[in-house]
Order: structure tokens, then sequence, then C-alpha cells
């Protein structure tokens, strides 16, 4: 087990990799968690509208879950005022861990940071993806989904309206409204 702590120091990478992969890496000041990512579920959709969605106060808690093929990568995101605790499960088959509760998970990564820097990196990330990609390149790598320009657009949105980031955000990009 790894275990981040409050050190406000996030980074969130997404990197298309061979054909239906990528490469997702989250780390804080403390410790990092990296994995392959299959192209089985819509992973870069799923975590831009997990994120979006806290920004909604009656959703304080957002699961999504990544396909590593077999594992599952399960992601918990908690909305503690402006405060997000991020903690990451794994269980060794995406098919029968579905419906199980995350105590019955491991334990993988854990950290707690402020929501307007998970905001603001992961829409870095995922514009960085389609600076390199484009839409249709990123559809080639990835295979099954196209590349989620609404909750691009749905995430920054919420971002540049509720949080105060001072950070530079790429709005020459699709849906930068």
């Amino acid at each position: 087990m790894v275990k981040g702590g409050m050190e406000h120091d996030l980074r969130f990478g997404w990197e298309l990799g061979g054909s239906g992969w990528a490469t997702c890496r989250i780390a804080d000041g403390v410790s990092e968690q990296k994995n392959v990512v299959s192209y089985c579920t819509d992973a870069l959709a799923d975590v831009l509208r997990g994120v979006a969605a806290l920004y909604d106060p009656a959703a304080s808690v957002r699961r999504f879950s990544f396909d590593l093929e077999p594992a599952e990568l399960r992601w918990v995101l908690r909305a503690d005022g402006e405060d997000i605790g991020i903690t990451i499960y794994r269980f060794p088959d995406m098919f029968t861990s579905f419906d199980a509760p995350d105590h019955e998970g491991t334990l993988s990564w854990e950290s707690t940071q402020p929501r307007s820097l998970l905001a603001h990196e992961v829409l870095d990330a995922a514009e960085s993806v389609l600076r390199v990609h484009g839409e249709d390149g990123y559809r080639a790598k990835w295979g099954r989904y196209s590349f989620p320009v609404a909750a691009l657009r749905d995430l920054r949105r919420l971002h540049l309206r509720d949080d105060r980031c001072g950070r530079r955000h790429d709005t020459a990009l699709p849906g930068s409204g």
C-alpha cells in the first residue's frame, strides 16, 4: 500500500500507448500510482466526468473504474468542502469485482487535494492528449471511444466558474467556450 498525504503537489498524466492502451499516472509529493489502462472502458471520459460531478454540492462521492485486463482499478473521489479525498482500490478481476464494496479491494493509493488542483491537473492532461493526437488520432489510437470533448468542455466550464485557479488553461482547444 502506498499512502499519499496533504502535500498539495498533485500531478496527473494520461498518455496513449499502443492501440487501445494508455498510461495513467497520479502522484503527490509523497507517492505515485501508475497503471496501464485498457480501452474496454471510456476511462479518460470517466475521469473528466467524475471530477466534474464534484462541483455539484449533492455529489459528495464519485466512483469510476478502469479495466486493466483483467484487474479493476476503482477510483473513489470524496468531497469534503473544497478538498477531495482520492482513494484508489485494486481488485483482481473487473468482471467479478464490479459490485464488490470498496473495502474488499486492496488500497493502492490515496491523497487529499484541493478540488481546484485536481480539476486543473486532469484538464491539463486531457488537453495535452488532444493537442498531441487530435480527435481523429485519439479515436484511431484508443479505438473504442472518441475523445471526450463534451466532458472536457464541462469540466473546464465548472473549473473556470467555481475555482480561483490562476494557472493557464488551453482555451484554443475544442469546447473552450
